[in-house]
């Protein structure tokens, strides 16, 4: 089976274009203004006009609120929306809920114990989770909920059993993606700072790179 890759964080049409011309699962749109990758719902609904089906549309939201959410899918249609604060699981399952969309829940963990307890409380509430390394303590400057280029030890993940899709994510780059879907068999890898020639700008060559590298391991874990 194919790895899913999502490229997040995109905010102009060259990156774009990259992701869903290299064969993206998912695309991402961060509706979280302190991130230097934060997009109006009206630009992501710009963007994503320019290619009619293709990869699913993702909304990250950080602890948003109803009205936040609602107002966002009334610009841009979503398919998928990922979860990426401090969400606990009645606020995962509500939002699933009101708003009829599925839901991917991030966690961020650094031990196999955060990975059993993340599965323990959103397995059941949550469409997908994503696995991200811990981000850095309150009040780090520049610090984010996710994107932030670090890297947690991946054989946390092994043998550990998901209930839904899941998606490894943390300072994954074109060059280490192939080692990471290895370590632990992912189905799927998240990336955004990987693939970025400057904090918030993303490469399509890099885009590019990180697709075929991570679907390349796919296919030879397959054989």
């Amino acid at each position: 089976m194919s790895v899913t890759v999502k490229i997040c964080g995109l905010t102009d049409a060259p990156g774009f274009d990259a992701a869903v011309a290299a064969g993206a699962d998912m695309v991402g749109f961060v509706f979280y203004p302190p991130s230097p990758r934060a997009i109006t719902a009206d630009a992501a609904a710009a963007l994503s006009a320019r290619h009619a089906g293709g990869p699913l549309r993702v909304g990250l939201f950080v602890d948003a609120d109803d009205d936040t959410i609602a107002a966002t899918l009334a610009a841009v249609p979503l398919d998928l929306l990922q979860l990426h604060g401090a969400e606990p699981p009645d606020r995962v399952a509500a939002i699933r809920r009101r708003f009829g969309v599925p839901v991917m829940k991030a966690v961020g963990v650094a031990t196999r114990a955060e990975v059993a307890r993340a599965i323990a409380d959103y397995g059941a509430v949550a469409d997908r989770m994503l696995f991200d390394a811990k981000p850095p303590p309150a009040g780090t400057p520049g610090a984010l909920p996710g994107g932030n280029a670090a890297v947690f030890d991946w054989s946390v993940m092994h043998g550990m059993s998901v209930p839904v899709p899941w998606l490894l994510a943390g300072g994954l780059t074109p060059d280490n993606v192939a080692r990471a879907i290895a370590t632990v068999s992912a189905p799927g890898v998240d990336v955004s700072s990987g693939v970025e020639r400057a904090r918030g700008v993303k490469d399509p060559a890099l885009i590019r790179a990180f697709v075929a590298a991570a679907k390349a391991a796919s296919r030879e874990g397959s054989a």
